[in-house]
């Protein structure tokens, strides 16, 4: 291979654009797009410049290329991804990996040769917020965590925004919601952080701010390993809504918020200040210490430079599409436990999910049959 990956880019959506916009303007000097499969002429006549095809069959056939971007809607994600897979491709997908666990583990499985790189478009891994964070509960200066709360309802979305694509919000067509369209992310650091939770009892509105068959509004319960607790709560209905992670731990209290990380450090661990004190009401000495960041990170461009990177030099990748799985689980666990209106250990069996989703896709079927063979008053 050259010193440029050849890049193949399946899909000229919302997210697709925005890929092919930065590497055409130079901003990954390692990859050169030299493909797209689109079909959508609107689509192309931004990007006359490059070849297109009408499909991935079709561009992987006409050779040429070492890599593909997947950024097609959710349900194609296991297909193609597998497909580019078996073709010997190096492989960046797009959040969600998968619609359900069943399909991403599928895809994981396809992932078999070690010699090609296999990636999941989780961007806000390169914030060094997050980053920050991570190795402040990673390497034990924050203590045992004992709460994790992240209230982030700033996903506000409009009704336009869910009627500008026909295969938005529909269990049919996306998967799910709030939980499988913008929460990836979140849902992704939260485990990335933290470590998956172990139990999950969650309880989500479907079509609560918005005409729409999934969730668009949703509040978890969370138990992890070692005791912590935790309580997620997202939504696409609130304005201005919020995006606050709290984490209460032995050594002090973490706030992510404003574009800032501020530790209010206890002088003493709070267990043992409680053990110790001699006063009924007194709290821990602390300190504040806060940690700012010039930006968000590289974000999309990052995580291009990284599979880059990874294809080229062998270097460790930030988002390993094999732990694209865990995200995938736990929005699955906090609809499941909706609806069979019970708490879900983690790991569930996939085939329940499975099941539960076909009932959906089902049952949305028939009542939009209804609508349309109802005759107009």
């Amino acid at each position: 291979m050259s010193e440029k990956i050849r890049l193949g880019l399946i899909g000229l959506g919302n997210m697709g654009r925005v890929h092919a916009v930065n590497l055409l303007a130079g901003k990954v000097p390692r990859i050169e797009l030299t493909a797209v499969a689109e079909t959508n002429p609107e689509k192309l006549a931004e990007f006359p410049g490059l070849k297109a095809y009408p499909s991935f069959e079709a561009m992987a056939q006409a050779g040429g290329l070492d890599a593909v971007l997947i950024a097609t809607p959710h349900y194609l994600h296991t297909a193609q991804g597998i497909q580019a897979l078996q073709a010997g491709f190096h492989v960046l997908v797009e959040k969600p990996i998968s619609v359900q666990k069943a399909d991403a583990e599928r895809l994981c499985a396809a992932h078999t040769r070690r010699d090609r790189v296999f990636a999941a478009m989780f961007n806000q891994r390169t914030d060094p917020l997050y980053v920050r964070l991570r190795e402040l509960v990673r390497g034990g200066e924050l203590g045992a965590i004992r709460r994790v709360n992240w209230t982030v309802t700033n996903w506000f979305r409009t009704a336009q925004y869910y009627a500008a694509g026909g295969w938005r919000a529909t269990w049919a067509g996306e998967g799910g919601g709030v939980l499988l369209n913008q929460c990836p992310h979140n849902l992704d650091l939260l485990q990335w952080i933290f470590g998956q939770p172990r139990r999950v009892r969650a309880f989500s509105q479907f079509g609560r701010y918005h005409a729409i068959e999934v969730e668009d509004d949703v509040t978890a319960y969370l138990e992890f390993e070692g005791g912590a607790t935790g309580a997620f709560v997202a939504s696409t209905g609130e304005a201005p809504g919020t995006n606050r992670l709290e984490v209460a731990a032995e050594n002090g209290r973490v706030v992510v918020e404003h574009d800032r990380l501020t530790w209010t450090r206890n002088a003493v661990p709070m267990s043992e200040f409680s053990r110790t004190s001699p006063l009924p009401f007194a709290t821990p000495a602390t300190s504040e210490e806060v940690f700012t960041a010039p930006d968000h990170g590289e974000q999309h461009v990052g995580i291009l430079k990284n599979f880059a990177d990874a294809v080229l030099d062998g270097a460790p990748l930030i988002a390993p599409a094999a732990e694209g799985l865990w995200s995938v689980e736990l929005a699955n666990a906090m609809l499941l436990s909706t609806w069979t209106d019970r708490t879900v250990d983690l790991p569930f069996p996939a085939e329940l999910y499975a099941e539960w989703l076909e009932r959906k896709i089902a049952a949305a079927a028939d009542r939009r049959d209804e609508i349309t063979t109802v005759a107009p008053p």
